[in-house]
């Protein structure tokens, strides 16, 4: 059995205890646990989460950056054969890292991903629109394509991710560009329909914050997309309307963002990506 590390990314998320305390649950526990946290994290809630795995080496490393150039700077603080990756507003059921990780330490994978499901039926239209959003995320994109695949949660061999780097000029859209340049070398992604976690989207109330959000992640996804030559494809790609009234407010704004893109990629393509 490969040493399994779970790194988890947060900054001021009251919902950091219950994605570790669901680490400790694990029927596979994880053999370290990296906490990637913001300078701003209170300590005090790091604490609490600290307490809540008892049984899992912690390491806390702080970072003033965003998540994308925190994980690109600790990447030497890995120490597992295979990373997995949990997000803050994340719980994980018992099983889920026992089958998350099998395919990779059976050699039939260079990284595995699962799905999300609602933490509670949704109440709110946002929380049912990133419902809706997600399930059509792994219904019709991840099973023909793994670099849909959100990296939150998602495994990898630990040496493929030094391999590749995170590339901080690709904001909120890491996973895209890092799993399409895997792919592009050859290696394998495996989708894992078992492999699910809930995702707690009940704080999402606001329309502004979440209009503000998706603008950010088109804007990083084009950029991907135009780092990667993959915007002639993805143009081309044929993908079922989310039913919900929110998704053609999106529509709307994608034109603005792949505008935004254009001009964001064209200053950055010429800098060194970092790692």
């Amino acid at each position: 059995m490969a040493t399994v590390e779970v790194e988890v990314a947060v900054g001021n998320d009251p919902r950091l205890p219950a994605a570790v305390a669901s680490l400790e649950q694990q029927r596979r526990r994880p053999d370290r646990l990296l906490i990637v946290a913001a300078t701003t994290t209170p300590q005090s809630l790091l604490t609490e989460a600290i307490g809540r795995a008892p049984s899992i080496p912690v390491e806390v490393v702080r970072h003033p950056g965003g998540v994308v150039a925190a994980r690109a700077a600790t990447l030497s603080h890995l120490q597992g054969e295979v990373t997995a990756f949990l997000d803050s507003d994340e719980v994980a059921p018992p099983e889920w890292l026992d089958v998350l990780v099998r395919p990779i330490e059976a050699g039939a994978a260079a990284f595995t991903g699962g799905p999300t499901r609602p933490i509670r039926p949704p109440a709110h239209p946002i929380e049912r629109y990133y419902a809706l959003l997600e399930r059509s995320i792994y219904e019709n994109l991840v099973p023909s394509s793994p670099a849909y695949l959100p990296l939150q949660n998602t495994a990898w061999r630990t040496e493929v991710l030094r391999q590749l780097g995170f590339d901080p000029r690709i904001p909120f859209a890491e996973d895209h560009d890092l799993e399409t340049r895997a792919t592009a070398l050859g290696m394998r992604g495996v989708y894992v329909p078992e492999a699910w976690v809930y995702h707690d989207k009940v704080s999402e109330t606001s329309y502004v914050r979440w209009a503000r959000k998706r603008y950010r992640y088109l804007v990083a996804m084009a950029m991907s997309l135009l780092k990667n030559d993959a915007l002639k494809g993805r143009l081309q790609e044929r993908r079922n309307r989310v039913p919900h009234p929110l998704a053609y407010v999106e529509a709307l704004i994608k034109p603005f963002a792949l505008l935004q893109a254009l001009v964001r990629w064209r200053r950055l393509s010429g800098s060194p990506p970092g790692r």
